[in-house]
């Protein structure tokens, strides 16, 4: 007989039965010091989420990627396309901050901080225990006829789902077009905005699907950040873990007996009682080691801690440990690859905040009409350009002006009004005519610099290119 361990475990997942079928998992109540801090910080990441799109600083508001328009603001700080390598960079300093973060403490962020797990545990499982009642209720449930109480329990149920996720819908939309479009769109009633409340349902279907019966999968099946645990983690890291040395013993698990020496007779402290298995939302066996399935949610710690009090046993038997904490006893240290992760994401942060700081509250790109060729104005020639003027601040930008500087002689003249204003986080554009005097020209293609100025004082230069006679290169 073979003496390897049994790792059949791995060639299935609990949420498939042996058909290929969905199988329903049906966790038990979490209960514990973990769980009421999970509740803690995930009512405070939920007040975030919801009121983010809402909170207005200096007018602006407080998160918006409105990506159709390409306006965006983080932290009420306005960002626009030509601000697109500071958010690259973002970007890539939270990669690598939440790659250190998996290295040194595994899957933590899915378990507490993640908004799927959120609104899954702390929101539609709470409605669900409130309705249908904890694990055995639930599937006691399932299994029954339909009969009145189960059609009832059913319709309500759904129905406090659908408007919920019809609620997070209408946020997230808030984050796309920006909450006083919605509450705008809101006031004018769904007749005069049929496009977006058709948008606006099918976001509310997604939501719905992945609640109401998609749920855990998205853990295990669609989010790609559980499929980088097998690169990151190694036996430095730490996870929620079942101490198996401690478990296990000598002998293996064991039920338990009153009275009984445990030690004495070869006997882990696990006493086989399945309770971590019950309560785990991915209905995964803890005690097979890390596995994919695992979001770090603490669930089956409250749980084992809970039955080791009961039979009088020293909690911890699962706890947040590394494989080298329980097989070799060391603590926690900070390795060579976090160390090279911690050098990376210092370097992305500065150069990150660099850029803010140098950023430009004034971004303006003057590029001469496609299409249009030079036009001669006697001894001059005559370029039209168009112009774009983006203010990035929070004030609005008065009296704007024009001015050629090189060569000082060139001509320019706006289409419209003499002076531009600018609103805050908004933009202005026009058209523009540039003359210069052709014996001026050093070439068919000539670099020439514009001043755009606020009253008296220059706050950017623009350099473009004119189009002249090639007799002229």
């Amino acid at each position: 007989m073979s003496n390897l361990p049994d790792e059949s475990f791995r060639d299935t997942i609990a949420t498939i039965d042996k058909e290929g079928k969905r199988n329903f998992i049906f966790p038990k109540k979490p209960v514990g010091k973990f769980y009421d801090k999970r509740k803690l910080v995930s009512y405070v990441l939920l007040i975030f989420l919801i009121a983010s799109p809402f909170i207005k600083i200096n007018g602006n508001q407080f998160l918006l990627f409105n990506v159709l328009e390409r306006r965006f603001n983080i932290f009420g700080f306005p960002f626009w396309p030509q601000d697109f390598y500071l958010f690259v960079v973002m970007m890539i300093a939270g990669v690598v901050g939440l790659t250190l973060f998996t290295v040194a403490f595994g899957r933590i962020f899915c378990g507490w901080f993640c908004p799927q797990t959120i609104f899954m545990e702390m929101v539609f499982r709470r409605i669900e225990y409130w309705i249908d009642g904890d694990r055995g209720a639930q599937i006691k449930l399932n299994n029954q006829e339909w009969n009145a109480e189960k059609i009832r329990k059913r319709l309500l149920k759904w129905f406090i789902f659908f408007l919920i996720s019809f609620g997070i819908a209408n946020v997230f939309l808030a984050y796309l077009i920006g909450s006083d479009t919605l509450i705008q769109m809101v006031e004018e009633g769904p007749l005069s905005n049929l496009s977006t409340l058709i948008a606006l349902l099918l976001f509310t279907g997604v939501f719905y699907f992945v609640f109401t019966w998609f749920r855990e999968q998205v853990c295990i099946i669609a989010c790609p950040y559980g499929r980088l645990q097998g690169v990151l983690l190694d036996n430095k890291t730490i996870v929620v873990a079942y101490d198996h040395v401690r478990g296990e013993g000598d002998k293996g698990r064991a039920k338990f007996k009153k009275n009984e020496d445990r030690q004495s007779a070869g006997w882990g402290d696990c006493i086989d009682c399945h309770q971590c298995v019950n309560v785990c939302p991915t209905a995964i066996d803890i005690r097979n080691g890390t596995q994919l399935e695992c979001v770090n949610c603490t669930a089956c710690i409250d749980e084992c801690d809970s039955m080791m009090e009961k039979v009088g046993l020293p909690k911890g038997l699962i706890r947040y440990a590394s494989e080298d904490e329980i097989v070799k006893k060391e603590k926690f240290k900070i390795t060579t690859r976090m160390k090279g992760y911690i050098a990376v994401l210092s370097i992305l942060l500065i150069l990150m905040f660099s850029m803010i700081l140098l950023r430009t509250d004034v971004d303006t790109t003057i590029l001469r009409l496609p299409g249009q060729l030079y036009e001669e104005k006697g001894k001059n020639i005559s370029n039209v350009y168009t112009f774009k003027v983006i203010n990035k601040s929070t004030e609005a930008l008065e009296h704007i002006t024009f001015k050629v500087v090189n060569p000082k002689q060139g001509i320019l003249k706006l289409v419209g009004n003499q002076e531009i204003h600018v609103k805050k986080a908004d933009l202005a554009q026009g058209t523009l005519f540039v003359e210069i005097p052709a014996a001026l020209l050093e070439s068919d293609n000539t670099k020439i610099n514009i001043e755009v100025r606020q009253g008296n004082k220059v706050i950017e230069t623009v350099t473009t290119n004119f189009l002249g006679p090639r007799a002229f290169n």
